[in-house]
């Protein structure tokens, strides 16, 4: 890193990009089915003019951060720990009560994941209905 903070990927470039809003994008093969889970897990709303591919949440006002789902024909759900289909991302939730949370999440529709890597107890594995995981962190 140099003086400014940038790494050497970046020390030659003149100027970045500038998001407005950052968007994480879920594939699955229900995307209004998805949405809803997220919208009702943390309270989010359902973009009105999504359509049957494509679905946005929308965040509370003034995040800069929201999720989208988009409809992906043959979706397969990821496998974790192992298999065929690997995990390639997940969201981490920080929350101030881990056992509210995962009531709250189980009752959503989320899964606990049988396979559950935190030593401390710090975190806990879920999978949506999609079977894409998610962590709810301690604060």
């Amino acid at each position: 890193m140099d003086s400014r903070g940038a790494s050497a990927y970046t020390a030659g470039m003149s100027s970045h990009i500038r998001v407005s809003k950052h968007t994480f994008v879920y594939d699955c093969a229900d995307p209004a089915a998805l949405a809803g889970f997220y919208a009702g897990l943390l309270g989010w709303s359902i973009d009105p003019e999504s359509d049957d591919r494509w679905v946005d949440l929308v965040p509370p006002e003034g995040s800069a951060f929201t999720l989208s789902f988009q409809r992906i024909d043959g979706y397969v759900a990821p496998t974790w720990p192992e298999g065929d289909v690997p995990q390639q991302a997940h969201l981490d939730f920080d929350v101030p009560s881990l056992e509210e949370a995962g009531r709250l999440a189980e009752a959503s529709g989320a899964k606990r994941h049988p396979v559950q890597p935190s030593e401390t107890g710090s975190f806990v594995v879920y999978a949506d209905p999609a079977g894409h995981l998610f962590c709810l962190c301690a604060e």
